[in-house]
């Protein structure tokens, strides 16, 4: 991916300075990461009988701030038992800036030819915006792209992590015109998974102008968990099942359709 340019500072209110950053209760409560990961790996079994099955394809799985390759072994894992071909970013850790993600293209031209086909793209938090630029990009190798709490719209100061951006990249993130194009979808089918119990991302961040390729699905998850939260990792697998040629918006199954609550796609 190329560097973003360093364009002027804008105004915060040009952004929506209405979105604010999580409370600190549940910024707090996002320690329940450790009781989504253990509910997973209990009913990981379960799960693989349950969620959709892959057709192999390659998934380029992007991990958030702050976070490396390490951080997504557990999701692709699950993946790789589901039927796919998942692989890790191989950025080292993901510091937020430009440069972090300056070899991203060049993985997924490699693995698009070497699986012969097109690539998923799975991107945590931050990852999620660096993959729905990827897409934006070459979208001729881009099979779908599946976010988790991405906050690619809205007010980029809303979340909890602006001090780790600062000391990864020894400077305060600014609000700059870019993140008016951020919020613009990529050209191929995309869905954003986020929780309103997000405690790191306002999850107001993290919705898509739903249209009949994009769309968000809620889940009860908190944000550093959300990889590894059993319902996000059914949607994961459902959405990278899907035939991106007759791609159709998530349904939950009925059996557990409260597990998904708002099935309004994400009106706020």
């Amino acid at each position: 991916m190329s560097e973003p340019p360093a364009d002027e500072t804008l105004p915060l209110h040009l952004i929506n300075a209405s979105i604010r950053p999580p409370s600190k209760w549940l910024a707090l409560f996002e320690s329940r990461l450790v009781l989504e990961t253990g509910f997973s790996l209990a009913a990981a079994g379960a799960l693989q009988r349950l969620a959709p099955r892959g057709d192999g394809h390659a998934v380029l799985v992007i991990p958030g701030i702050g976070q490396n390759d390490g951080s997504t072994r557990l999701l692709r894992w699950f993946l790789r038992r589901q039927g796919f071909m998942p692989h890790g970013w191989g950025q080292g850790t993901n510091t937020g800036s430009g440069r972090a993600a300056a070899g991203l293209g060049e993985k997924l031209v490699a693995l698009a030819a070497q699986s012969g086909g097109s690539v998923s793209l799975l991107g945590w938090s931050w990852g999620g915006v660096l993959a729905r630029e990827l897409a934006k990009e070459m979208p001729e190798r881009v099979r779908c792209v599946v976010t988790l709490g991405a906050p690619f719209t809205g007010n980029p100061t809303a979340n909890n992590l602006t001090w780790l951006f600062q000391l990864l990249n020894g400077k305060p993130a600014a609000v700059r015109p870019r993140w008016f194009r951020l919020r613009e979808p990529p050209p191929v089918p995309n869905t954003s998974i986020y929780s309103r119990t997000d405690g790191i991302v306002a999850w107001r961040c993290c919705l898509n102008e739903v249209s009949d390729r994009n769309e968000n699905v809620e889940v009860r998850a908190s944000h550093l968990g959300m990889a590894h939260n059993a319902a996000a990792l059914y949607v994961i697998a459902d959405r990278l099942a899907q035939d991106p040629a007759h791609w159709k918006p998530f349904q939950a199954p009925a059996s557990f359709s409260w597990v998904f609550p708002h099935p309004d796609t994400g009106r706020s």
